[in-house]
């Protein structure tokens, strides 16, 4: 297990990264350049449309690469343009096209980086310790989360958002050296040879299938399963939701509500604190009601809350919405453990890059029509009516989980999708009452 210990420190200070410039990107927009709810909509979407622009493509140059050094180059790539920002402040030349350029490129790495470290994670545990591994990272997450958004707000208020985000160019630096001491990644494997079918003059050289053609088999393995069609949709909504609502909330704090930066960090961070708690959860829930059973009735459950999230304002408000964000993320957690350990078992080795992908493409494609969907609506109806429609898909997210098989099983089914004949399917998930 050394070298799941080496990418869950490597994964830790790459999320204190990645979390202090969530909170210190969009205030560098709002403080520093002056940007309205349209431009900073501008900069959250463009964090994010790397993934709709190259995200299915990635899930399968990944599954041809070398893990470690996809991670590895992310990283460095990810932390020298996070130090441009700094320096180009200093110099006094720092632009929203610079900044808007940064968070582009940045979402790029971010790609890379999400698919490899998901799909090099079932070979370095095995598919049997899927829950316990995924439920650590998650964990890992949402103390970055914590202390990540907590800190940047801090960071922000002491250093100016400019200079405080030094602290990601470092962390992702420390994030690839951590990294070269991961050993255990496999190579891409290779195909397998076409029979011959007519006579051949000499020899002959293989290709390796048409980028098309893979990525066509991950989008079918996701959409053309019903489980995993659900896990899929219920999460492009929640985050679709998240985003309409936190893509304004750094233009709420600071020009409608007059609160400092940490107060904002402190609002994101109690959402780590729901995520943490429910990672914490979701293990010894799904041990006793089952696998799909707590998938569904979560959400069921922790739904109402979403409709909290729009009435922040000054005073107990705040505490109000910062305790409907909280719930909203306890849900999210759990279901980044089961839901993300699910599509692990259901999904042959040969096909991790590209359902990773296609859930990455479908999910975090969603954050980017939510920023640029919450910027519009945001000029056009205002702050709170944008909120509003947050909160409201927020709190109906669950509906495709609750309504699909996955609701009604005891514990994670089995895919129906047909594995790649060059791979063995995998096995059946383990019972509800089995150590994962």
């Amino acid at each position: 297990m050394a070298d799941f210990r080496t990418l869950f420190t490597a994964t830790a200070l790459a999320q204190l990264g990645t979390n202090v410039g969530y909170v210190t990107v969009p205030l560098i927009a709002v403080s520093a350049l002056d940007a309205g709810p349209g431009q900073v909509g501008l900069v959250a979407t463009l964090g994010t449309l790397a993934f709709l622009l190259i995200g299915l493509p990635a899930g399968a140059w990944v599954d041809r690469m070398r893990h470690r050094r996809v991670l590895i180059t992310a990283d460095l790539v990810k932390a020298a343009l996070y130090a441009s920002v700094p320096l180009a402040w200093w110099l006094d030349v720092l632009t929203l096209w610079q900044l808007c350029a940064v968070a582009l490129l940045t979402g790029c790495a971010t790609v890379f980086f999400d698919i490899g470290s998901q799909s090099v994670l079932p070979r370095l545990v095995g598919r049997a310790q899927l829950v316990d591994a995924n439920a650590a990272v998650v964990g890992l997450m949402a103390v970055g989360n914590v202390a990540g958004r907590g800190a940047g707000g801090v960071l922000v208020q002491l250093l100016t958002a400019p200079l405080a985000i030094v602290v990601p160019a470092l962390s992702h630096l420390g994030s690839a050296l951590r990294l070269t001491a991961l050993r255990r990644t496999a190579a891409p494997e290779a195909p397998e040879a076409p029979e011959a079918t007519e006579p051949s003059t000499g020899p002959r050289l293989t290709s390796a299938p048409r980028l098309r053609a893979q990525i066509a088999e991950g989008v079918r393995h996701v959409l053309g399963n019903p489980e995993l069609r659900a896990l899929a949709l219920t999460a492009t909504l929640n985050n679709l939701g998240s985003q309409l609502a936190n893509t304004l909330l750094p233009v709420l704090f600071v020009r409608e509500l007059h609160l400092p930066a940490r107060a904002l960090g402190l609002f994101w961070a109690a959402g780590g604190v729901g995520i943490l708690l429910g990672s914490r959860c979701a293990r010894p829930v799904a041990a006793r009601f089952g696998h799909g059973r707590t998938l569904g009735l979560a959400g069921l459950c922790t739904a109402p809350a979403g409709l909290l999230v729009p009435l922040i304002g000054d005073g107990p408000w705040l505490f109000v919405a910062g305790a409907g964000w909280l719930v909203v993320s306890l849900k999210t957690g759990m279901d980044n453990v089961l839901g993300v350990s699910l599509r692990q078992r259901m999904t042959p080795a040969a096909l991790l890059g590209r359902m990773n992908a296609t859930f990455r493409f479908l999910l975090t494609g969603a954050l980017a029509i939510g920023s640029a969907l919450s910027g519009l609506l945001g000029e056009a109806l205002g702050l709170r009516p944008t909120l509003w429609l947050g909160g409201a898909v927020l709190a109906t997210a669950f509906l495709p989980v609750f309504l699909s098989p996955v609701r009604t099983a005891a514990g994670c089914p089995v895919s129906r999708t047909r594995a790649p004949t060059a791979t063995p399917a995998p096995a059946p998930y383990p019972a509800p009452h089995r150590n994962a």
